[in-house]
């Protein structure tokens, strides 16, 4: 078995077919990856810092290049995670071993800036040498605290909700987003995000370090 996977031509993440780039430049890729049940990824390599963020519980097994097939790992929607390969390429695939489908947004931190910035926007949920990662969970009619991103940054919608954007300046915007909306800002911002809907929302935005 081992000898048969080792054979295999492993391919950049970007070619694996269960892998759909929604944006890449010179910073960031950004994959949603989805599989159904049963499913499993060809070997792919993950060449650089990575963080993401599961949008749906599923189950999944993780297999190494030449390596047995790791044991089974439960993931629930809006659980966050990041890894550096700054000393060597992750190879690997992935089999979905559930019985509902994996999907997840995953950023592939392509370039960060020579100073690693000291102000973090809020309670970091994750990170790695070229990331921080903050999750908001935020109940119907409630807000997050005013908060600078001094980095470029994604924000990713991890639950349908009616979000609202503010600016210190009480300027605002307001959209009906869902699950697996995602925006690139290459720039400074500041803001409050605010859950107008009538459920509980949850955001997860990924800033440059």
């Amino acid at each position: 078995m081992l000898a048969t996977c080792a054979a295999q031509t492993p391919v950049p993440v970007e070619q694996e077919p269960f892998h759909q780039v929604l944006l890449k430049n010179e910073d960031v890729v950004v994959i949603r990856a989805t599989l159904a049940p049963g499913e499993q990824t060809a070997y792919h390599i993950h060449s650089c810092d990575r963080a993401g963020v599961e949008l749906a519980a599923s189950t999944t097994t993780s297999q190494k290049l030449g390596e047995p097939e790791a044991k089974p790992e439960s993931g629930s929607a809006g659980e966050v995670f990041s890894s550096s390969c700054q000393d060597q390429p992750l190879i690997h695939r992935v089999h979905n071993v559930g019985s509902t489908t994996m999907d997840v947004i995953d950023l592939e931190l392509l370039h960060r800036p020579m100073n690693p910035s000291l102000m973090a926007a809020g309670p970091v949920a994750a990170e790695n040498p070229s990331v921080r990662v903050y999750k908001w969970d935020i109940e119907p009619g409630k807000a997050t605290a005013m908060h600078t991103h001094v980095r470029p940054y994604v924000i990713v919608v991890v639950t349908a909700m009616q979000l609202k954007m503010t600016a210190p300046d009480g300027q605002f915007s307001a959209e009906q987003v869902k699950t697996g909306d995602f925006h690139w800002a290459p720039v400074s911002v500041t803001h409050s995000l605010a859950n107008e809907g009538k459920t509980e929302g949850q955001i997860v935005e990924f800033e440059l370090k």
